[in-house]
């Protein structure tokens, strides 16, 4: 029988004797006295039922009401293959975003960077004619009308970046039913920009709108989400979701001045010179730069289940390096992740949420020039300042865990989506070769890795909440303040570390040993 029926049978229904049953029963051997007591009494009794009543339905209404979405979950819905039927898009999907809960937080601080990303279109807009601009190198195009997905399909994009993407695009459709505006845009899956800030000078600039993962100052680029947060399938690394639970139980299973006291770092260096020259910082016989290098076989880990390289399994140092690769590295948000101190090589490129954490407070700068000194007086410094060090580290991880969880990559999505459609000056409308895209058609035809990572990462039921209030544009003050204080708190870094070297007369370590 449901509890909620059974106790409502036990409380009204004469079932189970319960104590409010007994204050309204009068015993055999009791003598009425008077009719008043009996009407007192009587009266009391009706009372106390009615307020036990009123309680439960409260109680039961209450509860409905909070879980009024998940009772509408809407799980993956796959055809199974009997008489050839094509899988098709399921049409009792909610179309309307109807949240109860009508409070909105405000955007976590680096969302403000969508204004900025899309400045260059501020003024005149996106015509169609910028939009096909930057067809020259995108993977495909996406096309949204009346809250449904479609896509136009150009070439194929490395691994299953492309295919993860847009299922994060769709996850983000049934998170927020019919509230992104029709839009159409161009996403191009490769890792370094190409709509470079030269070629696009001067009052009749018109540069294509491009969505990619990472861009640089020399670039236009629009940032977006990586398809890692869905899973990336090659690698073996979970959805973001599970892989964000899977690093906090990491982190827990060590105290902090307990770890190795050394910089960790582990992946392929042959993707970039810089990750090759880092190697050489490397402990060996003759030198110890306080670090302890690995290079990643992801292809013999791919042959031995992936035992070697769990994400969870690999914060035992009190240092983690970041350093990209060919751009920026996906690696960066599970290594912040850590809360190890992570000493964050300079870098050239950045992605949608890294503008929002600070040299100092969430990490350590590191010379991509002299490397190997660098790290060795981060980790000197370090090991000096524990504390210091330690609180560092888990400013950082408190930023991974809280600002870039997966309803916050959404709102990012969300908002950048919606900013992005205001300035379209054209209707959108769907192309004659695009295809509609939903989650039945994208993973009921897959399986393996692919197939549970989709259905790890997939929403099944609306936000019971709005998105969250994005902030207002940096005024030119304060976005200048703001680029002044973190370009002042490398500086700092880097003087220390001169005068550190010049005290003990080893500035000229690196390039006498690596002549």
């Amino acid at each position: 029988m449901n509890k909620d029926n059974e106790t409502y049978l036990k409380l009204f229904g004469g079932g189970g004797g319960s104590n409010h049953q007994k204050r309204c029963m009068f015993s055999k051997k009791a003598k009425v006295t008077a009719i008043t007591t009996t009407t007192v009494v009587a009266l009391f009794c009706f009372v106390a039922t009615f307020c036990d009543f009123a309680a439960w339905n409260t109680y039961i209404i209450a509860g409905s009401y909070q879980n009024k979405y998940k009772e509408q979950e809407f799980p993956l819905r796959c055809i199974k293959g009997e008489n050839n039927e094509t899988q098709t898009c399921p049409r009792d999907y909610p179309t309307k975003h109807n949240p109860t809960n009508q409070n909105s937080n405000i955007c976590p601080s680096y969302f403000r960077w969508i204004h900025e990303d899309l400045k260059p279109w501020k003024e005149k807009g996106v015509t169609r004619e910028m939009l096909e601009g930057a067809k020259r190198t995108a993977n495909f195009k996406v096309v949204i009308v009346d809250g449904k997905l479609y896509v136009e399909k150009y070439r194929k994009s490395i691994q299953t970046r492309d295919v993860f993407t847009l299922w994060g695009i769709l996850q983000l459709l049934r998170l927020y039913p019919g509230k992104l505006p029709d839009l159409e845009l161009m996403f191009d899956c490769e890792d370094r920009p190409v709509i470079h800030l030269d070629n696009f000078q001067g009052p009749n600039a018109s540069p294509p709108p491009l969505f990619r993962y990472c861009s640089d100052q020399w670039s236009l680029d629009i940032v977006f989400p990586d398809w890692s947060f869905w899973g990336w399938a090659e690698t073996n690394i979970k959805p973001w979701k599970e892989t964000l639970k899977d690093i906090k139980e990491g982190n827990k299973k060590s105290n902090w001045k307990d770890r190795v006291p050394y910089a960790y770092w582990k992946g392929n260096p042959h993707v970039a010179s810089t990750r090759q020259n880092l190697l050489q910082c490397n402990v060996t016989s003759k030198n110890e730069w306080n670090t302890r290098l690995y290079i990643q076989d992801w292809v013999k880990e791919s042959t031995q289940g992936y035992k070697k390289s769990s994400l969870g399994d690999q914060c035992t140092h009190r240092y983690k390096i970041y350093i990209e690769g060919w751009a920026w590295s996906v690696s960066e948000k599970y290594i912040l992740a850590c809360d190890s101190m992570t000493l964050y090589v300079r870098p050239n490129f950045y992605d949608f949420f890294i503008r929002g954490m600070d040299p100092l407070q969430h990490y350590w700068p590191i010379r991509d020039n002299s490397k190997c000194t660098s790290l060795k007086f981060a980790v000197e410094w370090g090991n000096k300042h524990a504390d210091k060090a330690q609180a560092m580290g888990e400013a950082a991880s408190k930023f991974i865990q809280e600002d870039l969880d997966m309803n916050n990559v959404y709102n990012y999505m969300f908002h950048l989506l919606n900013e992005y459609a205001k300035l379209l000056r054209f209707k959108p409308t769907i192309p004659e070769g695009a295809v509609e895209f939903c989650s039945e058609t994208m993973a009921c035809d897959v399986n393996g890795t692919q197939r549970k990572f989709m259905e790890e990462s997939m929403v099944k039921f609306p936000s019971d909440s709005n998105p969250c209030t994005i902030p207002p544009p940096y005024d030119p003050f304060t976005l200048q303040e703001l680029l002044e204080r973190k370009a002042n708190s490398t500086r700092q870094v880097e003087i220390w570390e001169d005068e550190y070297y010049k005290n003990n007369e080893q500035k000229n370590w690196e390039d006498e040993l690596l002549a």
